[in-house]
């Protein structure tokens, strides 16, 4: 691994006024600032549901470990237009193992890591191909699904430092199949992965650390008490128990509309 704890040092922690601003009213984040997040295993796997604030933690991690917050490589020169840093980002803090100081210190061009991000990935897979340092396939003329496998395959590769955010949103039930085995993999041969989902499909990575990451703040936990997997189930089992409620809604505001018309 090379990354054992993230943390906000009390030097740095936002003062009374500032922790009544976003992101430190997110409660994850909040609770981030008070004890920190160790790191332990090779896979860590923040899962929550929108707004949960996972993204916002993994955004921060990728910038503590120098990786483009734009989403790239740990060598890249370029990224984002403007490269300030998330106000997460500005104060917090890595403790690294002693490969992650090895290779944080090391030449930019030995630095092994990538940040993916669902927001700007697609742009990725359309500039990149044949680019340099990247992957050799032109990904701009495959499908988002095929693109991002192809970007996994060729960036994660070797034991680095990965994080993505949100990786399953461009994947098939059957690609987020093939990124489970990959995860795995990457775990197990002396890669580090942190990773933000709300894919109950990616959430049963084997011996994966599972985060789950909501109103509560943060907590550990089993794939099989995950809340997200709960509602999967119930839904897959009685999806009328779920829709009967919106649909219903509609169509109450429909008579409405159609009444005062």
């Amino acid at each position: 691994m090379f990354v054992a704890r993230a943390h906000v040092p009390e030097h740095l922690r936002p003062g009374p006024a500032d922790r009544h601003r976003w992101p430190f009213t997110v409660p994850a984040v909040a609770q981030l600032l008070d004890e920190g997040l160790e790191f332990a295993a090779p896979v860590s796997l923040l899962v929550g549901d929108n707004g949960s604030g996972k993204s916002t933690l993994v955004e921060a991690i990728a910038e503590g470990f120098r990786l483009d917050p734009y989403g790239g490589r740990a060598s890249a020169r370029a990224g984002r237009p403007n490269p300030t840093k998330t106000p997460l980002g500005e104060v917090l803090k890595l403790e690294t193992t002693a490969a992650g100081s090895r290779m944080l210190a090391g030449p930019r061009l030995k630095k092994k890591g990538f940040f993916l991000r669902a927001e700007t990935a697609f742009a990725m897979t359309e500039q990149l191909g044949g680019v340099p340092g990247y992957w050799a396939e032109d990904t701009s003329a495959m499908s988002h699904g095929e693109g991002f496998v192809t970007v996994f395959k060729a960036m994660m590769n070797a034991p680095g430092f990965y994080v993505m955010d949100e990786p399953e949103s461009a994947l098939s039930f059957t690609a987020c199949l093939h990124l489970v085995a990959l995860l795995h993999q990457l775990g197990r041969s002396g890669s580090q992965v942190v990773c933000a989902t709300h894919s109950p499909i990616l959430a049963s990575t084997p011996g994966a650390d599972i985060i789950e990451v909501g109103g509560h703040g943060y907590q550990r936990t089993t794939w099989g008490e995950l809340e997200l997997v709960d509602h999967w189930r119930r839904y897959l089992d009685h999806p009328d128990a779920y829709l009967r409620h919106l649909i219903d809604d509609q169509g109450h505001q429909e008579e409405q509309r159609h009444a005062a018309g």
